[in-house]
């Protein structure tokens, strides 16, 4: 299984005007107990282009990653899709991916299409 690749699948699934947790996208992923390679993913750049501005964490605050140009770029990102950032946090229960079942599915069935 190529994690990073899976990874870079289930990040692009993310609605515009919705955020994800690390521990969902792990979980999505196949590998429910690797939100932190997640976040290494993100750092590092190994999970290719994904909208990395809409991955918080599971209390819903930004993580002021390396992965954007400035300290505030992922709060304005998240803003110019219309979700509200307060006291660098967002909403989970407004906000979040609300994934489903068939959303998980029709991941794997793509993931085993792919190889990965």
């Amino acid at each position: 299984m190529d994690f990073y690749k899976r990874l870079a699948l289930v990040g692009s699934q993310i609605p515009c005007g919705k955020v994800a947790t690390y521990g969902q996208l792990a979980l999505l992923c196949g590998r429910p107990r690797n939100s932190r390679q997640v976040g290494y993913a993100l750092n590092r750049g190994l999970a290719g282009d994904l909208p990395a501005h809409r991955i918080v964490n599971s209390q819903g605050i930004l993580s002021g990653s390396p992965a954007f140009d400035t300290p505030d770029m992922q709060r304005l990102l998240l803003e110019k899709e219309g979700v509200p950032v307060k006291d660098n946090r967002v909403d989970l229960k407004k906000y979040a991916w609300d994934n489903t079942m068939e959303d998980a599915l029709y991941l794997k069935t793509c993931f085993e299409e792919q190889g990965i």
